[in-house]
């Protein structure tokens, strides 16, 4: 019997040396490899300008693309040129023969191949921009795809205010394949620590009268936390090189911060902060999985506009961090309506409860590492995840 043939498409070349991003693609390549189909990965860039402007990325993509056995299955295109993999007529031959396109934030537009697949599935990781840019008539092309999930899980509830749009929005999961991410055994507690990006990819978003806020807005409600904990917080920007601050404390962030926000890093740094620079720590798929299984646990506060709307958001980060069995401390999102918290994972509203919630994981460690595995285990295991969207959408798996 042939194996079903699953397209696979998503920025993982746009962003080179973001070990991270990597993962979130071929988490669900390799899930749907492991349920029997067939994956073929496809990528689009913009037209190039000039001859060898996209060098780093194409050696991303490769580097991506052979670790998880893609490379004979992934083409890597900038316009109609293709860049890497086999020619576009090709291509078009099996999108053709495709029984699902996998459209990660519609990302594959390329006419030939985006008509050419008979089923195409929207898939969302940014609710609340996705929704509320819609809403205010950017083209997304969210209406030419069949099925639409998001891992907002709720968006198109009372409880949250983004719009649909007479969008139907399923509702699903960011998937570890937990072989991938095995369990490590509970080290000494020594530091929280994050992969993050101060602002994140995009700007604040106004609707209806409203603006929702970045990461950054959130965080400083967060600054004196390494004064009120006995923590060390560990920051690192994408730009520099150097270590940029020392403290005596159980907290580290690689976080991805601007020239532009010097004011933020100061104020960082006086309250205690420690800045390291991320790529160090996260530039492949293999640094970053290594720094975070050798963390003791996550601490991370979330997009404001993730926070304001109540959208259920949860990080796909964070998945890896309950995979590995360490911990997370995280800002609520409204995510605690359909995950299991205060063992494992915990969720805190404001600096108090992160206060809290940091000297509660601290104090039982080893019972909150056991804790965080079987969430993973329970909520995001691929096989999990993959078969009940395959269920909602009629996608028959092998």
């Amino acid at each position: 019997m042939k194996k079903p043939l699953v397209i696979v498409s998503g920025a993982l070349a746009t962003k080179p040396g973001n070990g991270g991003n990597a993962w979130t693609r071929m988490s669900w390549a390799r899930g749907f490899q492991r349920l029997g189909c067939e994956v073929f990965f496809i990528e689009q860039l913009p037209a190039a300008t000039e001859r060898g402007v996209y060098a780093a990325s194409i050696n991303f993509f490769q580097a991506v693309t052979v670790q998880f056995g893609l490379s004979q299955n992934a083409a890597l295109l900038a316009g109609n040129e293709v860049l890497v993999g086999p020619p576009l007529t090709e291509l078009v031959k099996r999108a053709k023969e495709s029984a699902l396109l996998f459209n990660v934030s519609g990302h594959i537009t390329q006419p030939e191949i985006f008509s050419a697949c008979r089923c195409k599935l929207y898939y969302d990781d940014d609710p609340g921009f996705t929704q509320f840019w819609h809403a205010q008539g950017a083209d997304l092309r969210l209406t030419s795809h069949d099925f639409h999930f998001t891992i907002g899980e709720n968006i198109g509830s009372p409880a949250c205010p983004i719009p649909t749009s007479n969008i139907h929005w399923r509702h699903t999961r960011a998937p570890v394949v937990l072989t991938d991410w095995p369990v490590c055994a509970p080290k000494e507690f020594d530091r929280f620590t994050t992969i993050a990006s101060w602002r994140g990819a995009f700007g604040r978003v106004t609707h209806a009268g409203k603006t929702y806020g970045l990461k950054c807005h959130e965080f400083r409600k967060l600054l004196e936390l390494p004064r009120l904990v006995k923590t060390r917080f560990e920051l690192g920007r994408q730009e520099g090189g150097n270590v940029l601050g020392f403290l005596d404390s159980l907290f580290e962030i690689a976080l991805q911060i601007y020239p532009a926000d010097k004011k933020d890093l100061i104020a960082l740094l006086a309250y205690g902060w420690r800045v390291i620079e991320p790529q160090s720590v996260a530039h492949d798929c293999n640094s970053f999985r290594s720094y975070i299984q050798n963390s003791a646990a996550e601490f991370s506060p979330a997009q404001g506009i993730y926070v304001d709307t109540n959208s259920g958001w949860f990080s796909d980060r964070t998945v890896r961090y309950l995979a590995s069995g360490r911990p997370a401390l995280v800002q609520e999102t409204g995510f605690s309506r359909h995950l299991k918290t205060g063992a494992g994972l915990l969720a805190f509203r404001n600096l108090e409860e992160a206060v809290e919630g940091a000297e509660k994981i601290s104090r039982d460690y080893e019972f909150h590492c056991r804790a965080a595995r079987e969430i993973a285990e329970e909520f995001f295991d691929a096989d999990k995840i993959i078969r009940k969207l395959a269920d909602e959408i009629g996608f028959g798996l092998p």
